[in-house]
């Protein structure tokens, strides 16, 4: 999904419920957001680009708005290893 909070706020219920309901049934979901609040308040996993390359994953534990910043900006690059 495309930034789903940039719509009109009964959209964005709508959008979060179905987000919510296909994690529940588990379902993968690609959102593509730079609402930080959005992003961490959804992503189990988070993947943040940085200039077209990988510029970090992070699990929603190691994920916070710093971190994902620092990443997104090129100050930090750090790659699961899972």
């Amino acid at each position: 999904m495309n930034r789903p909070a940039a719509s009109t706020s009964g959209r964005r219920k709508r959008s979060t419920s179905f987000i919510n309901q296909f994690k529940a049934d588990g379902l993968s979901i690609i959102l593509v957001s730079s609402e930080m609040p959005e992003v961490l308040g959804m992503s189990d996993r988070i993947i943040v680009m940085h200039e077209g390359h990988l510029g970090g994953e992070f699990t929603r534990e190691q994920a916070t708005q710093e971190v994902l910043m620092a990443a997104a900006v090129g100050k930090l690059n750090r790659v699961n290893q899972e």
